[in-house]
């Protein structure tokens, strides 16, 4: 919930997550710090990578919960391989449903399967997206 916090405010004031993040008063905890730089750091195919799998939808038409939140857990599934996929998509799915729309969690849902399948084929079957090989990307065999 600090990484969403952190990541929706930044986005608001159109400000570097970086920034917000080191503007804290209080220094937030180890995990939050690594999920809003590592948002950060990757944010370009993390958004090419919802649009691709969004289905009709882009990155920056979403609520804007709803994309903060799909950015945390791609981020989580590309590149925090401890962290079990149904860990990431129940937290997104219950964050999403307690702060965005009531249509939101349903579309998360998705969204964040299709990736997993993606981004973890052993984990789930695989989705495929014909622009790009996002394996190449997150660098994963």
């Amino acid at each position: 919930e600090t990484a969403l916090g952190l990541l929706y405010s930044a986005e608001a004031h159109e400000i570097d997550p970086r920034e917000m993040l080191a503007s804290q008063p209080v220094v937030p905890g180890d995990y939050t710090c690594r999920l809003v730089q590592g948002v950060a750091e990757h944010l370009t195919e993390i958004d090419a990578l919802i649009d691709c799998y969004a289905e009709g939808w882009t990155a920056d038409r979403m609520p804007a919960v709803d994309r903060v939140l799909a950015r945390i857990a791609v981020f989580e599934l590309g590149h925090l391989s401890t962290v079990p996929t149904s860990a990431v998509l129940s937290e997104a799915v219950e964050l999403v449903g307690d702060y965005s729309t009531d249509r939101s969690s349903r579309f998360v849902n998705g969204l964040l399967s299709r990736i997993a399948a993606e981004l973890r084929p052993h984990e789930m079957p695989v989705v495929e997206c014909e622009e790009l090989s996002w394996r190449e990307v997150f660098d994963l065999s």
